[in-house]
C-alpha cells in the first residue's frame, strides 16, 4: 500500500518509521530543505546549531523507543542527569535536585533538602502533589495554571522556581494563560512517574542527529521516497498530491497549515475552522560564544527574571552537553518583554544577566546569534478543543504535537501523534483485508459442498 505524509516534522516522520516498518511504500512530502520541521538544525555562520534548545525528560517513552528503533542510541546522543533545578542568582538563591529513588521518595527527598525554599512551602507543596494524585491527576474542570496554584496556596520561591518554571518549559505557555489539566497530565507522567521519569535528557549532537536523520536512513532502506523542497499545496480526493494516488494520506504540519489543506474539502471545514483559531507561542534562543574556559556549574541554569528590566528564563552550556565549549543557548518561551528587543538589545540583556547570575565579569563574546520563531507552539490554554487524528475526509489522518490532547506542544506529543496515527492507519487497513478473507471462508463452504 502506498502512504503519503505532508510534513517531515517529528510527528510525520514517526508515522513514516511505523508505517515503513510494516511494508508501506512510504513517500514524505516536506516543503523545507532539511527535515526536522520546528525542531531542527540550522547552519549559522559557519556553524550547526539548533533551531530551538530543547529539553526531554525520561518520561519521553515513546520518543526514546522510536530512537531505538532507528537506530539512534540515547545513551550516546542525550546526557541523562537528575532533575536539578537551579537557579543561582538573585537574594536567596534557589536549588532542587531530585535524586534517582523510586516515587514518590524522588520528590520527597528533592524538596526536604531543596535549598531557598522556607519549610512550610515544601510541605505545602508535598500536600499538593499528595492531592492530585489522590484525584488521579484529573480536574473537575480546567483553569489556568496560575489559578490552580492560588486554589492550591502556592506561594513563594517554590512556586517561581518549580512550579512556574515547569510550565513555562514544558508548556510554553505563560501560567497565566496555561492550561492546568495539560499541566496535571504533565506533573502525572514526570515527578508522580517511575523511576528515571523526570530525568534531565540534554542533547548531546544537534537536533538532527536525535531523530530526523536516522528516520531518513530507517524510511529510505525500506524503499521509501523523502522528497525535500516539495510543497504540498492540495490533497485531492482519492487521495491524490500532484495527481499521483496514494492509500491513504497523513496531514503532518503545523496546525495553521493543516488548516490552509483541509478547508479545501467540505468534510474538513469544521475541523480546519477550529485549526485556523489557534492562538501562537514563540521561543526565542540565544547563542552567546565566549572563549572556550567560560563553562557554566550545570548543564542548564535557570536565569532571575523577577527584577524590573531582566528576561532571562534559562541558559544551557552548549560545551558540557555538545562539545562546543564556551557556547552558551539562552532559551526565552512564550509571550514578554524579550520580545520587543531587538537581536543586539536582547543579547546585550542576557550576557548582563548570565554574569549577574554566576557573580562573575564574563570576557567579551565572540560571536552571537538570535533565533526567533515567532509560532513555536500553540498556545496551549485551558479548554482547548484538540482534533482526533482521523478526519471525516476519506483516506485522510492528522498528526502532530496539537493532535495529542494529553500533552503540550513536546516532542514527546508529536511522536505519540504519529505512532497513533501510523497504528490507525494500519488498522483501518488491516479491517477490509479481513472482511475479504472472512468473506472468501464463507463462500468456499458452499462451493466445496456442491462440487462434492
Amino acid at each position: 500500500m502506498k502512504a503519503a505524509i505532508v510534513g517531515a516534522g517529528w510527528a510525520g516522520l514517526s508515522a513514516a518509521v511505523e508505517l515503513a516498518q510494516a511494508g508501506f511504500r512510504v513517500t514524505v512530502f516536506e516543503a523545507a530543505r532539511q527535515l526536522g520541521g520546528r525542531a531542527r538544525s540550522v547552519e549559522v555562520q559557519g556553524h550547526r546549531l539548533d533551531n530551538g534548545q530543547h529539553l526531554l525528560v525520561g518520561a519521553y517513552r515513546e520518543t526514546l523507543r522510536l530512537m531505538r528503533q532507528v537506530g539512534a542510541d540515547p545513551d550516546r546522543l542525550l546526557k541523562r542527569l537528575p532533575l536539578e533545578l537551579s537557579f543561582p542568582g538573585g537574594p536567596l538563591p534557589f536549588r532542587m535536585r531530585l535524586p534517582r529513588l523510586p516515587s514518590p521518595w524522588h520528590l520527597a527527598a528533592g524538596l526536604l533538602t531543596a535549598r531557598g525554599a522556607s519549610l512550610a512551602e515544601k510541605i505545602s507543596a508535598a500536600r499538593c502533589m499528595r492531592s492530585l494524585q489522590r484525584d488521579g491527576y484529573r480536574l473537575g474542570e480546567d483553569c489556568t495554571v496560575t489559578a490552580l496554584l492560588d486554589r492550591h496556596g502556592r506561594r513563594g520561591s517554590l512556586r517561581r522556581h518549580l512550579w512556574e518554571a515547569l510550565c513555562l518549559a514544558a508548556l510554553n505557555t505563560p501560567p497565566e494563560r496555561a492550561s492546568a489539566q495539560i499541566f496535571a497530565n504533565m506533573l502525572r507522567d514526570s515527578l508522580g512517574g517511575g523511576s528515571g521519569a523526570t530525568d534531565l535528557l540534554l542533547p548531546a549532537a544537534d537536533l538532527d542527529q536525535l531523530l530526523p536523520a536516522a528516520a531518513a536512513r530507517f524510511i529510505e532502506a525500506r524503499g521509501g521516497d523523502l522528497r525535500l523542497s516539495c510543497r504540498v499545496e492540495a490533497i485531492d480526493a482519492g487521495p491524490m498530491i500532484d495527481g499521483e494516488r496514494f492509500d491513504c494520506a497523513l496531514v503532518a504540519v503545523g496546525p495553521q497549515h493543516a488548516a490552509a489543506l483541509l478547508a479545501r474539502h467540505t468534510e474538513t471545514a469544521a475541523m480546519a475552522k477550529m485549526l485556523a483559531g489557534y492562538a501562537f507561542e514563540p521561543i526565542g534562543t540565544v547563542y552567546c560564544a565566549y572563549p572556550p574556559q567560560v563553562a557554566l556549574p550545570f548543564p542548564m541554569l535557570g536565569l532571575d527574571d523577577r527584577p524590573p528590566g531582566q528576561v532571562g528564563q534559562w541558559v544551557f552550556d552548549r560545551g558540557a552537553l555538545c562539545g562546543t565549549p564556551g557556547v552558551m543557548a539562552f532559551v526565552l518561551s512564550g509571550h514578554g518583554a524579550w520580545e520587543q528587543l531587538d537581536n543586539a538589545a536582547l543579547a546585550a540583556t542576557l550576557q548582563r544577566e548570565l554574569a549577574a547570575t554566576l557573580h562573575a565579569r564574563l570576557p567579551p563574546v565572540l560571536w552571537q546569534q538570535v533565533i526567533r520563531e515567532r509560532r513555536a507552539t500553540y498556545s496551549c490554554r485551558p479548554n482547548l478543543h484538540r482534533p482526533a487524528a482521523r478526519t471525516a475526509l476519506a483516506g485522510c489522518w492528522l498528526a502532530g504535537d496539537y493532535v495529542c490532547a494529553d500533552y503540550p506542544a513536546t516532542l514527546e506529543a508529536a511522536v505519540r501523534s504519529g505512532v497513533a496515527a501510523a497504528q490507525d492507519i494500519l488498522l483501518s487497513a488491516a479491517l477490509p483485508a479481513a472482511r475479504r478473507a472472512s468473506a472468501d471462508d464463507g463462500n468456499s463452504a458452499p462451493r466445496s459442498l456442491r462440487h462434492g
